[in-house]
């Protein structure tokens, strides 16, 4: 489609001569006042407004203005007669992309125009990348709707822009390199590197080495300089995995780096000066270690800044039917399924297995079911045997039989019944929430009407 462009000018010889000279690359509307011209605005989706300074008595700033201020404003040029610095300079300040003065130059007018459509297409691929890097590594590859994951978005996009470090404590398989990556995609060092360390995968000799760097003959094998991690990550992000696995002496030197911004290379005596914001994770409690001193305490107290708690995922049940069918989704396409859904059943025993391995055993489990599936559907023939192990029925349960000499009152009766859909559930909430047909809120709200019950 061809771009459009809405001329606005009182005098008719002018606008009607600029439409004609331009409707062959164009979509031209004409308007010969502010009225005219905001209705075209609004009706039409107009890629770029040539505008007089003047329109009659009404003031074409005026105008740039209320245009600016639509929900999809289009570029504007500003034309007069009656050009000056001062007008220019107001006409950018107001918002104008450019400005011309009469009488027209219709090829250098045409230019401007091209011009200025080109960068609009640039900022619009601009900002589409910047979404398609925040999708690929933002909050949008963290899944979940549960309350406790929604504290963790909330964190994430408070401490994203600031350069605080942060902690991130969590099982295994819990997520929490995607939270690592979300703050870097979110910060103002997304265009600089995120580097990764995994910690626990290297001896303490070639930790030091990896995140510093060393000289050539520093040790016997280094025939050459290296660069480490932390200059790798300069003005960017760098990803401690598993920080609690780090020897002693290393942790003097990196609580240096944290907090000083400078370090040597091993085998070396210059100083190194370094921009980096620190991120870590661990699937132990460092402060546990702290306490039987295995820990530095004041390397702690750097590293947590900001703490972000990665929940397993048997304590947010509720978004397991979502990562699951998101995880389909994506396992059908890489291994070119023609999978689309999951049985009933089979959902149910997803949702009441406990998950040891939290997401990445879910992910394991259903990318195994997809490539096994038969057909359109998984079904629990294709769920592991530790999986279907687990699964309940959805059958609304029987109701209890008072105790001979006991009365069945409504209260009593309520009891039971919830006490047997956790019992049947394995102690799984939102399960036991469908099995009794009301929502989760409900089952909540029952259960603290029954604080002795343990669930």
């Amino acid at each position: 489609m061809r771009p459009t462009l809405l001329i606005v000018d009182d005098e008719k010889h002018t606008r009607e001569g600029l439409r004609l000279a331009l409707e062959d690359h164009f979509e031209v509307y004409v308007a010969a006042d502010i009225g005219t011209a905001l209705r075209v605005l609004e009706d039409d989706a107009v890629d770029l407004m040539v505008t007089d300074l003047r329109l009659g008595g009404e003031d074409g700033m005026k105008l740039i203005d209320q245009a600016l201020a639509l929900a999809h404003p289009p570029i504007v040029i500003m034309m007069t007669a009656y050009g000056s610095a001062e007008t220019a300079v107001e006409a950018m300040k107001r918002g104008a992309h450019d400005f011309v003065t009469k009488p027209i130059n219709v090829d250098k007018l045409e230019i401007m125009i091209q011009r200025a459509l080109k960068s609009r297409n640039m900022e619009e691929e601009n900002r589409e990348l910047k979404q398609q890097v925040e999708k690929r590594y933002g909050l949008e590859n963290i899944i979940g709707n549960s309350p406790v994951m929604e504290v963790v978005f909330e964190t994430i996009r408070q401490v994203a822009p600031t350069r605080a470090t942060v902690l991130i404590q969590g099982e295994s398989g819990t997520g929490k390199e995607l939270v690592a990556k979300a703050i870097h995609a979110l910060s103002p060092r997304h265009k600089a590197k995120f580097v990764a360390v995994h910690c626990a995968a290297l001896t303490a000799n070639l930790l030091e080495s990896e995140l510093f760097g060393h000289e050539k003959g520093a040790f016997t094998g280094a025939m050459e300089r290296r660069i480490g991690r932390f200059e790798q990550a300069n003005g960017g992000t760098l990803f401690l995995d598993e920080i609690g696995e780090i020897d002693a002496a290393t942790q003097v030197k990196l609580l240096r780096a944290i907090g000083e911004r400078t370090f040597e290379r091993v085998g070396g005596n210059q100083s190194i000066q370094v921009d980096v914001r620190v991120v870590s994770a661990t699937n132990k409690s460092l402060e546990k270690l702290v306490a039987e001193e295995k820990f530095r305490e004041d390397l702690f107290y750097r590293l947590k800044v900001v703490e972000i708690s990665m929940p397993p995922l048997r304590d947010r049940e509720e978004d397991i039917p979502l990562l699951v069918r998101t995880i389909l989704k994506n396992a059908a396409k890489e291994n070119e399924k023609p999978v689309r859904e999951i049985t009933a059943d089979a959902m149910a025993a997803l949702c009441s297995y406990r998950w040891p391995g939290n997401v990445r055993e879910l992910e394991s489990v259903m990318t195994r079911a997809v490539v096994l599936a038969n057909g359109p559907k998984v079904t629990l023939r294709e769920l592991p045997l530790q999986v279907r192990e687990n699964r309940v029925s959805h059958a609304v349960p029987r109701v209890p039989q008072p105790e001979p000499g006991q009365h069945l009152d409504l209260h009593s009766t309520e009891h039971r019944l919830i006490m047997k859909a956790l019992e049947e559930t394995r102690g799984n909430r939102t399960l036991a929430a469908q099995t009794l047909g009301i929502s989760r809120r409900t089952l909540h709200r029952k259960l603290k009407e029954f604080p002795h019950l343990d669930w």
